[in-house]
């Protein structure tokens, strides 16, 4: 089942407005800009880039009515991704290194960090087997995020524009959207 998100161009869920449950990698196409979003059901990924790229923010079921203020970005929600719910097992391989390369932990909940649980200094790589995880700057899910679908993920720092961002904590995305 999708999610249902509404996009609106301006703050307090004011101006046009653009409904979807489909992933929209360009928001220009349907809205000049977009400053507040209600989510009805399901999660989703808003990105300020076009085509899923730059800083990304998750959004469960609730309302946004300043997109900017409330998470302190200059920019205006230009792209999102409807995330899937994913009812089993979570499986997640993290690596030191890029390429696979180095410690390798495997994963099956949540970490609030990475450098307390595993020692690992960095995650630089990752294979998600099961479900759909937050990736997060700073311990305790905190700080810029990063979305990762099932699939090898060979260099995390080139990803999505994230240069040089390192992460410290993951997080599982439940069915408690």
């Amino acid at each position: 089942m999708h999610g249902k998100i509404i996009f609106f161009e301006d703050k307090n869920f004011q101006g046009r407005s653009y409904e979807t449950s489909q992933d929209c990698p360009d928001m220009s196409s349907h809205l000049n800009r977009c400053h507040s979003c209600r989510v009805e059901s399901g999660c989703f990924m808003v990105y300020d880039r076009p085509n899923f790229m730059g800083n990304q923010y998750f959004m469960r079921r609730g309302e946004y009515s300043d997109y900017q203020r409330m998470m302190g970005m200059n920019d205006c929600i230009r792209s999102s991704r409807n995330v899937p719910m994913h009812r089993g097992n979570y499986k997640m391989r993290i690596y030191e290194k890029e390429n696979f390369g180095g410690q390798m932990h495997e994963m099956m909940d949540d970490c609030d960090s990475i450098q307390e649980r595993y020692r690992m200094s960095d995650c630089q790589s990752c294979n998600v087997m099961d479900g759909h995880w937050l990736m997060y700057e700073q311990p305790h899910y905190k700080g810029r995020q990063m979305y990762m679908r099932p699939g090898e993920h060979r260099n995390l720092r080139e990803m999505q524009g994230h240069n040089g961002m390192k992460f410290s904590s993951i997080r599982r995305i439940t069915d408690s959207c």
